[in-house]
């Protein structure tokens, strides 16, 4: 098991030098946080902390991923995710997430990522805090830009059945709406998306053509890893919310599938 995450994350770090990546800045629509230039004095400090502290925890978040997050309570409130991540051991990763990949990229988020087997041994009250990924995986929102698509369908592949709890602690604007200067209010719940038609017209489509994605495409190239999906807890969990929307092959509901088929 141990080899296994260390090959993946040898994969996934030698093949994604930041420079092949496009510069991302999905909020643009927001105010930069109040406040007064730096001054001098604070920028030699910066620069000496640079030169003489390390930076260890950061410097290991070497996968990098972009999805989407609609807010669990608040399911028209959608984002653009860019996770960069660590995979601490072959059942549990950790995320911090940004609103972009460049330099003015807003931290905005914590994910926390386990896999099956973690998620089966938390407590019936806590599961409804971790979102289902089969769905974001098998619609081909959930991308890993930058490496060759073997390694990407190899990671994507051992994402399967895992589940993510997230907290957006600042909306900084998506979608053509203004977000908030600094972090406003409480931490907010996020989720995912689990079937066709959830995310907002537009929502998927302008990453991709910031970032030269076809998310149908992929979506395509992984049909063969819908036969590894199993029922996950929370597919059905914004199904009220977008009653239009249609299933995506592969992802389906534990309560569901446990149900029996005259009361479906």
């Amino acid at each position: 098991m141990r080899r296994h995450t260390i090959r993946l994350r040898l994969v996934t770090k030698l093949l994604l030098p930041a420079c092949s990546l496009l510069a991302v800045n999905p909020a643009a629509f927001a105010e930069e946080p109040p406040g007064d230039d730096k001054t001098l004095k604070t920028r030699a400090l910066e620069m000496g902390a640079k030169l003489l502290q390390g930076n260890a925890p950061p410097a290991r978040m070497d996968i990098y991923l972009v999805g989407f997050h609609p807010m669990k309570d608040h399911p028209d409130q959608q984002m653009e995710a860019h996770h960069f991540c660590q995979q601490v051991n072959q059942d549990f990763a950790q995320c911090v997430l940004f609103d972009g990949n460049g330099a003015d990229a807003k931290l905005n988020g914590i994910e926390y990522i386990i896999s099956e087997k973690l998620f089966d041994s938390l407590p019936e009250d806590e599961r409804a805090y971790w979102h289902p990924h089969n769905g974001e995986i098998l619609s081909g929102q959930l991308v890993a830009p930058g490496i060759p698509g073997p390694a990407e369908h190899a990671l994507m592949k051992d994402k399967m059945n895992s589940y993510g709890k997230t907290w957006h602690v600042w909306h900084t604007g998506a979608m053509g709406n203004a977000g908030d200067a600094l972090p406003l209010g409480p931490p907010m719940l996020a989720w995912s998306f689990n079937r066709d038609g959830e995310a907002t017209p537009g929502l998927v489509e302008r990453r991709d053509e910031q970032m030269d994605i076809d998310t149908a495409e992929k979506r395509r190239e992984r049909a063969d890893l819908r036969s590894l999906a199993k029922p996950q807890s929370g597919v059905d969990a914004l199904k009220a919310a977008f009653p239009d929307a249609r299933p995506i092959p592969g992802v389906v509901d534990r309560d569901a599938s446990a149900a029996p088929a005259a009361s479906r």
